[in-house]
């Protein structure tokens, strides 16, 4: 049994056989996962679509590349959702200084609200860091009291170190079965195990095997196949491991 800590399966791109992709990643032993909005007008179809479906599990928050989108009163909605609802997380937030034109301070102005939310509500946070680790590690040094995950991470192992130590997990997905990916693989290779999560990001970052399709999150297996590999580990081990992190942070039911 796996589970899946980051998998947009509220995007429009699976609105045509969403329930064909969940079935499927049932069918492949993706038991849960946890779904981050990325927008304010997102989390109604979100909340919807995780209240329907046994297994899936919303977080709120707003996405910094879609600055674009976001307003101020969206963060005062935020808190007023959470009067009647708690999500297992607040995000998909953070920086992302890999795209052109975002305004970083009002990148950081969004991020460091949305962390003050995490952590007046007792929430972890899922964290977007493109071209930005350092930048996001000395954020949540700065606001301190927060727990969470860096998803998707693709920086040093030094970085990796500064998040262990501040209490952050990491998110591997796709990235980590490319052959040129040796810095990652390196890391997922020698890192403590209790810092792990699984993740497809789907239907973004395909693994090496899908290259420019579509990702589901019922290839979370291949994620699976390619640490066990990595880590020498049975797969039985990865999967209990990861499983029992995702649990812990989000306090999903087992």
């Amino acid at each position: 049994m796996l589970i899946d800590s980051h998998c947009h399966l509220d995007a429009p791109e699976f609105d045509r056989d969403r329930t064909a992709v969940i079935a499927r990643a049932r069918n492949a032993g993706v038991v849960a996962q946890v779904v981050p909005a990325i927008t304010a007008a997102s989390w109604p179809k979100l909340r919807a679509l995780c209240t329907e479906v046994s297994g899936l599990y919303p977080a709120y928050g707003l996405h910094p590349m879609l600055l674009a989108e976001h307003r101020d009163e969206d963060l005062s909605a935020l808190r007023e959702l959470l009067q009647s609802t708690r999500p297992v997380a607040i995000g998909e937030c953070g920086l992302d200084f890999h795209v052109e034109g975002l305004d970083a301070q009002r990148q950081q102005f969004f991020f460091d609200e949305q962390l003050k939310i995490a952590r007046d509500f007792d929430l972890p946070v899922i964290v977007h860091a493109r071209k930005a680790v350092d930048a996001v590690i000395a954020t949540l040094r700065r606001m301190g009291g927060l727990r969470g995950v860096v998803h998707s991470f693709s920086g040093s192992e030094q970085q990796a170190e500064h998040l262990w130590k501040l209490g952050f997990h990491l998110g591997i997905g796709g990235p980590v079965t490319y052959e040129r990916a040796q810095r990652l693989r390196r890391i997922v290779a020698a890192m403590p195990i209790e810092f792990l999560l699984l993740e497809t990001d789907a239907p973004d970052q395909p693994d090496a095997f899908h290259r420019g399709e579509r990702n589901e999150p019922s290839r979370l297996t291949i994620v699976q196949d390619c640490i066990s590999g990595l880590r020498k580990m049975p797969h039985e081990a990865v999967a209990a491991a990861t499983r029992a992190n995702a649990r812990q942070l989000f306090e999903l039911p087992a």
